[in-house]
């Protein structure tokens, strides 16, 4: 079913006399298909490293990719990555989405991801809408925790008789009459 094709095999050495004749015709000279034994898988991509914002770098603007970065200074925006890592001097402003958050500094707004961690020196002013959270004995924070099955996507799932968002509810009146 499957033979080993020449290609294989070592080259004959120069002064070897027992080494076959080779074929000068020009069907020889085309290339057959390689057998299914010569193809190598494509080596996978080496992850690029995580792009690192220094500590004495002020970005205003937001920042979008689908890599990773550590965040060392400050952010006046909205943050999209893969992973997002924030150390322990820096300040976010503005809601940060990633797959994986990682939190030691301070983020004012709001925070989506699947997987959410607050370590000891983490300081959070704003919601998190999370798949899994962590938080570790010492954080910092202020706001709601609602898990989500897909916390990436901007709509909150509605909930009867809650309102998806604070800027949109209507406070319900204790008296219908009084409206």
């Amino acid at each position: 079913m499957f033979s080993k094709s020449k290609i294989n095999d070592p080259s004959p050495r120069s002064g070897d006399q027992t080494a076959p004749a080779t074929d000068k015709s020009p069907a020889a000279a085309k290339p057959s298909a390689p057998s299914s034994t010569e193809f190598k898988a494509a080596a996978p991509k080496a992850k690029p490293p995580a792009s690192v914002l220094s500590s004495d770098l002020h970005v205003t603007g937001n920042l979008k990719t689908t890599g990773d970065i550590q965040v060392e200074g400050t952010v006046e925006g909205d943050i999209r990555a893969h992973l997002l890592t924030i150390g322990e001097g820096a300040t976010i402003k503005g809601e940060v989405i990633a797959d994986d958050v990682v939190i030691n500094g301070r983020i004012v707004g709001r925070v989506r991801g699947l997987k959410v961690r607050l370590t000891s020196t983490a300081r959070v002013e704003g919601d998190i809408i999370h798949k899994t959270i962590a938080i570790e004995s010492g954080a910092h924070f202020e706001g709601s925790v609602q898990r989500q099955d897909d916390p990436l996507n901007g709509k909150a799932k509605a909930i009867p008789g809650i309102a998806a968002t604070p800027a949109t509810a209507k406070p319900a009146a204790a008296n219908p009459a009084a409206e």
